[in-house]
């Protein structure tokens, strides 16, 4: 059966897309067929990763949304645009597609100014996840709580939500595990990122866990090679044997052994 992840914040920042990237080509080094939406419509940025721009996409979610055209053809290869640190081309056992939203400044204001179906989304997820043979399909969603981004939560197998050790996202993160509780989401995890080397990993696991009552699955600490990688490219791959690296195929594995 496929499973459906949705990779959520309550707040920017978090570094929710370069986890869900990093999380996605880990599941899918594993042999298995990974697909990636980024209905972060407002603010779309996960393409940059995997080395797409504008130019590269012919079509987008947004098109998809607009009925312009139907999801298949929103939906990119990217296994052959993985790079090691040297730039030579990954050789991964399974396969990851990505469906990205669209950069141009008239497609985001079009859906600022007058939405969507919202609906469609779930029919999209469903038609993507059978014509591309899906074992996973990753949500990187809108930081916050809005429509689009309940609707992915309510349809997935399992929510990661990310925060980082600061008090707003404290805060943030109970709102949305208390709305992702009553969706009855099966599984829920959380991920700790971006928390300063000084702090004691330990301490940040259990001051959470005791707080929310639910799983911290990974804890990721700041480093200055996520800095210089600055986006362009999947970090594990190039780093394959940094904590980071480790703590991403812990959480990944975690993920694959829930099916």
């Amino acid at each position: 059966m496929s499973k459906i992840i949705s990779i959520h914040s309550f707040r920017g920042g978090t570094g929710k897309s370069n986890l869900t990237a990093n999380l996605a080509v880990a599941v899918a080094s594993y042999g298995k067929r990974v697909g990636i939406v980024d209905t972060d419509i407002q603010s779309p940025g996960i393409h940059v990763i995997f080395g797409l721009d504008e130019d590269t996409f012919t079509y987008s979610l947004n098109d998809y949304l607009w009925e312009r055209c139907g999801i298949e053809k929103t939906a990119y290869e990217v296994t052959q645009n993985l790079k090691s640190a040297g730039g030579e081309p990954v050789n991964l056992a399974g396969a990851v597609y990505l469906v990205p939203s669209s950069i141009k400044a008239g497609e985001i204001a079009k859906i600022l100014r007058e939405g969507f179906d919202v609906g469609l989304l779930n029919d999209g997820f469903q038609n993507l996840i059978a014509q591309l043979d899906l074992d996973y399909l990753f949500i990187d969603t809108h930081p916050g709580l809005n429509e689009e981004t309940l609707l992915s939560i309510a349809v997935s197998d399992a929510a990661v939500i990310i925060l980082r050790p600061d008090r707003q996202d404290f805060l943030g993160t109970a709102v949305t595990l208390e709305v992702a509780q009553r969706l009855d989401v099966p599984n829920l995890m959380l991920l700790v990122n971006k928390a300063p080397q000084s702090f004691e990993p330990a301490a940040i696991i259990e001051q959470v866990e005791s707080r929310y009552g639910v799983a911290v699955a990974g804890l990721f600490q700041e480093n200055e090679e996520m800095l210089q990688l600055a986006s362009s490219g999947i970090f594990w791959l190039h780093h394959p044997e940094h904590p980071f690296s480790q703590e991403v195929h812990k959480v990944a594995q975690h993920l694959v052994s829930c099916e």
